[in-house]
């Protein structure tokens, strides 16, 4: 096993310098940069000469300066060399290191990603396993009705809804995010049950967004271990359907489960992005959201290596989670 990590370390390390330059030249092709803009919007008292020369000895600073191909290759080798020793570059939008932003702002994305995915996990899996159980059932029918349904409502879409339900006409939550408009004098644990109260609506969004995928990929591949020759075995030889399905069915049906679970891991760390800008969360995507729209090159860059980096671990770690749920998988080969 040891020596399969270390090829996949190999191969990882290979796809993320690919991905980091794909990165770099899709920013240096945008038509402007937040350092350009804030330098000359802070400096316009200044003679055009004298500003565009400061201007550029700026850009040069972070290898922005020559947009010519050699140009922009320097420059990534030198975004990409302090990347290595863990400086992402500074935010211009934040005004803080690349890294200290996403520290501070991905907690709170994590946060409700995590208990988003622990429900959804709670709800669809059962639910996909029952369904498949008692196919082309009342149960069957209404859950697959419903879960389409959700998969096709847009988060954006979804979220303006519950904010006009649930907090413009019957006013049981705020409708800006994380208001802050707790009792003065409140301790810390009210805060904390406040700010808990402000974030269920963005947590259901999520949930209910993601529960019909979820669901239909446990029935279906619930519904193939149903079909194999071992269950029909294992029914022949009298054992009842609860441990036909909870014992042999449930752990065969999470093998495949697997690979897709594996994806949360960017998932939890990198926010949901359009959730977060409709409730006006300040979360680690919804800073990003920001970020893209004032160009900030670095912090843009940060963000999407950091997720980059999580999917990496991500696959990596479902290719090891193979060998837990399936003995018959020999990661040695």
């Amino acid at each position: 096993m040891v020596k399969y990590i270390i090829k996949r370390l190999l191969l990882a390390a290979l796809i993320l310098l690919g991905v980091s330059f794909i990165l770099y030249v899709l920013m240096r092709c945008a038509p402007s940069n937040i350092i350009a803009d804030q330098y000359m919007e802070t400096h316009k008292d200044l003679p055009d000469e004298e500003r565009a020369r400061n201007l550029k000895a700026l850009l040069a600073a972070y290898g922005l300066d020559d947009d010519s191909f050699f140009g922009i290759l320097k420059g990534y080798f030198m975004w990409f060399g302090k990347f290595l020793r863990g400086d992402m570059g500074r935010s211009f939008s934040r005004s803080m290191p690349v890294e200290e932003v996403i520290g501070q702002y991905m907690w709170l994305s994590f946060g409700i990603s995590f208990v988003a995915l622990i429900l959804e996990m709670l709800i669809a899996i059962p639910l996909g396993v029952k369904c498949a159980v008692n196919q082309y059932g009342k149960l069957d029918y209404v859950a697959t009705v419903l879960c389409m349904v959700g998969i096709a409502f847009p988060s954006f879409f979804l979220g303006n809804l519950f904010i006009k339900w649930f907090a413009v006409d019957l006013g049981w939550f705020p409708i800006d995010g994380l208001t802050g408009n707790y009792a003065v004098g409140s301790s810390n644990f009210e805060i904390f049950l406040h700010n808990i109260w402000c974030l269920i609506l963005p947590m259901t969004v999520m949930v209910l967004l993601s529960i019909g995928g979820l669901m239909r990929y446990t029935r279906t591949n619930t519904l193939e271990v149903l079909n194999a020759d071992y269950i029909r075995t294992a029914r022949a030889k009298g054992l009842s359907e609860s441990k036909v399905v909870y014992k042999h069915v449930f752990r065969n049906t999470m093998i495949p489960l697997v690979t897709q679970l594996s994806f949360t891991l960017p998932t939890l760390f990198g926010g949901a992005m359009i959730t977060e800008q409709v409730f006006n969360l300040p979360g680690i995507g919804n800073i990003t959201y920001q970020a893209m729209l004032k160009n900030d090159i670095f912090l843009v860059l940060g963000y999407n290596m950091f997720l980059a980096v999580l999917t990496v671990i991500g696959v990596l770690l479902a290719d090891i989670m193979y060998a837990v749920v399936d003995p018959r998988v020999k990661l040695g080969r």
